[in-house]
């Protein structure tokens, strides 16, 4: 199985997910992508397998993954302050991959119907998710 993070900014969403999963799951790839070397170096330091930062790595690691974990802006061409370009967001989107996506409302991104809840509770919520997809 094959878990794609990208994360952007300073990677602290993507930190606490890479590490979320590698403690909930033994026998899962985790593969992080940064749309920046900062987020890049923080989901590596929390136990991410492999890691690359850009545009390309997005596409290529896109191709071949199970699931993709990252907050809503990833699939929103120049979001993150436009980091996130639009072959980004075109390739996260039209992976045949399951997407987890995050509500983060920032960025000139507002989820309407989402509650404000805590990083820790999105984070959970992403780990039964990957639990139901993994089976």
């Amino acid at each position: 199985m094959k878990v794609v993070v990208i994360d952007g900014q300073g990677g602290g969403l993507g930190k606490q997910i890479v590490s979320a999963l590698k403690s909930n799951f033994e026998n899962i790839e985790v593969i992080a992508i940064g749309t920046n070397s900062l987020a890049t170096a923080a989901m590596l330091k929390a136990g991410a397998d492999r890691s690359a930062t850009g545009e390309n790595p997005v596409k290529v690691a896109s191709r071949s993954a199970d699931i993709i974990i990252g907050p809503v802006g990833i699939v929103i061409a120049d979001s993150m302050l436009g980091e996130v370009t639009p072959e980004m967001a075109l390739s996260i989107s039209q992976s045949s991959a399951s997407r987890i996506l995050i509500p983060v409302n920032l960025c000139d991104n507002y989820v309407v119907g989402v509650k404000d809840l805590s990083m820790a509770t999105l984070v959970q919520g992403v780990i039964e998710r990957v639990r139901v997809l993994i089976g």
